[in-house]
């Protein structure tokens, strides 16, 4: 077993004497701790090595399944480093390691460290700061929902849109043309869809109190039906529960751009006075609106999709820009959890704001107690 282990010794250090050529005596190198462990707070399948050495010298790392070897290269580190991570080990096996230099045909190793077993670890110590904040904002959510499900007040500011909304209706209103809203080309399972239906009864009721006409063409089956009772609700809530027709929610196609072909068609022919654009949009989107624009009417439109604002904000009157679209659904509709996630929200990202201003002036002077408080690894 000896003759075995030796030879199995010289061929690893004659491999690293003929690969590696280090100018330093081995005389200067002094080992004073060396250690194998379980690197903490991981998914498992990785070992820490660390090493107190004098010297500059380049290490190598051998590694072996069994204390007597055979050992084999894993990797090289500097002496100075200290330290060394080696991934991709097995989990629950037991694996022993050694340190080892080589200079001018002469070598000199350490003693043997281990056995370090790899587990997978539950939980992350250096997120707790992510874990806190996740329990916080899950704290806000459920109290200021519980909150407005029993009738609280909660303040949301009323945004600039929901003015200009009231605004394009009575325009409509007084040219006594029709207002025609689409409310997105996805179906009903989509978010977007659905705070674009919360809009649609908002503006339904007022088309309904000041007498105008409303028209709601829809690419998608679900979301037509969606749209009809919804409009046929904003009416009976108004009083007038009479001048809802079936003609004002309507089924196109499901095709994208037959759908968009029909709705410009529509925008040439008759002239809507207003055309709302507010709930998820792809290619079609420049389509409609600049359509839509060509013909002089007021649009205001709401989209979460990044790619098709830059066409909103140019062709529309005014635009909901992402969160809007949600926050003004929720302020329209009053949905208590509508309502209490708007406001949580908003409450965590004044935090977030007060701590990252607050980290930014404390660096500057010198503390980094904020800035490695965020740290996340």
């Amino acid at each position: 077993m000896k003759s075995v282990r030796h030879v199995c010794d010289v061929m690893v250090f004659t491999a690293l004497s003929l690969t590696m050529t280090f100018g330093v005596a081995l005389a200067e190198i002094s080992v004073t701790s060396f250690t194998a462990t379980d690197a903490p707070s991981d998914a498992g399948q990785t070992i820490e090595l660390r090493w107190e050495v004098t010297g500059e010298a380049p290490v190598t790392i051998l590694r072996s399944a069994q204390p007597e070897g055979p050992f084999e290269v894993v990797g090289q580190a500097l002496a100075s480093d200290g330290k060394y991570t080696d991934i991709g080990v097995d989990d629950g096996k037991p694996y022993y390691y050694r340190l080892a230099w080589v200079s001018k045909g002469d070598t000199i190793s350490t003693d043997v460290a281990g056995p370090a077993v790899a587990r997978s670890n539950w939980f992350r110590t250096e997120r707790i700061n992510a874990l806190v904040l996740t329990i916080l904002m899950f704290s806000l959510l459920v109290y200021f929902i519980e909150k407005a499900k029993q009738g609280g007040e909660l303040y949301i500011r009323r945004i600039a849109g929901l003015s200009a909304l009231e605004e394009a209706i009575g325009r409509a209103t007084e040219m006594g043309k029709k207002i025609l809203y689409i409310p997105g080309i996805l179906s009903i399972s989509e978010i977007q869809t659905i705070a674009s239906l919360s809009i649609l009864g908002y503006v339904g009721k007022l088309t309904a109190t000041y007498g105008a006409d409303i028209e709601v063409p829809n690419i998608d089956p679900l979301t037509y039906s969606a749209a009809r009772e919804t409009v046929k609700q904003s009416y009976m809530e108004a009083g007038k529960p009479d001048q809802f027709r079936d003609d004002m929610v309507t089924y196109i196609t499901y095709d994208q751009f037959a759908y968009a072909a029909a709705v410009t068609g529509k925008m040439v022919r008759e002239k809507p006075a207003a055309h709302f654009f507010i709930g998820s949009f792809f290619a079609e989107s420049l389509i409609l609106a600049e359509t839509g624009y060509s013909t002089g009417a007021i649009q205001i439109a709401g989209t979460a999709d990044l790619a098709q604002l830059p066409f909103f904000v140019t062709t529309c009157d005014y635009t909901l820009i992402g969160e809007e679209l949600y926050a003004a659904s929720a302020y329209l509709s009053r949905e208590p959890i509508l309502l209490g996630s708007i406001k949580a929200q908003d409450i965590i990202k004044a935090m977030i704001m007060i701590v990252i201003g607050a980290g930014i002036v404390t660096y500057a002077f010198g503390s980094e107690f904020i800035r490695n408080l965020l740290l996340t690894k």
